[in-house]
């Protein structure tokens, strides 16, 4: 198994909770929208972090490259973090339209940084990590479940 297994299938999962919380928005049920909301920014957030603080410094330790690809999903992260604190703040005052907006951004960067993790990242790191210990897929597999038993 590859060290990113786990990581595409957190996708599907991320972008289905997304796609609930707009829809119950869009549907006029703002205090489903906010709990389903809640539930994908946190996974979202724990998606990050997983990334972030697990597949990174591995890819990194192993290939010597800090500048390349591994930043500039930290910089998208960043830019995806700003959006979900601007969603969240338009779901709690009950601004629709704000958050409407937001995640029509949201949803479109999501989807570049997705093709860009799974296409191009994902295999990157399952070459440099190959032969390594599994228990980086064990560690993101368990985050991304923590992720959605929380």
């Amino acid at each position: 198994m590859n060290p990113t297994h786990p990581l595409p299938e957190h996708h599907k999962h991320c972008d289905d909770l997304f796609a609930q919380a707009e829809a119950s928005f869009r549907e006029q049920r703002p205090s489903d929208g906010r709990k389903l909301f809640g539930r994908f920014q946190a996974e979202m957030l724990a998606h990050f972090a997983a990334e972030e603080e697990v597949l990174f410094p591995q890819f990194e330790r192993a290939t010597g490259m800090t500048a390349g690809p591994t930043q500039m999903m930290r910089l998208e992260h960043a830019q995806m973090r700003a959006l979900l604190a601007a969603m969240a703040s338009a779901a709690k005052a009950g601004d629709t339209a704000g958050f409407a907006g937001n995640a029509e951004t949201l949803l479109i960067l999501m989807q570049q940084h997705n093709m860009k993790e799974e296409n191009i990242l994902y295999p990157m790191c399952d070459r440099a990590l190959a032969g390594t210990d599994l228990a980086i897929a064990d560690e993101l597999r368990a985050r991304a479940a923590a992720a959605c038993s929380a």
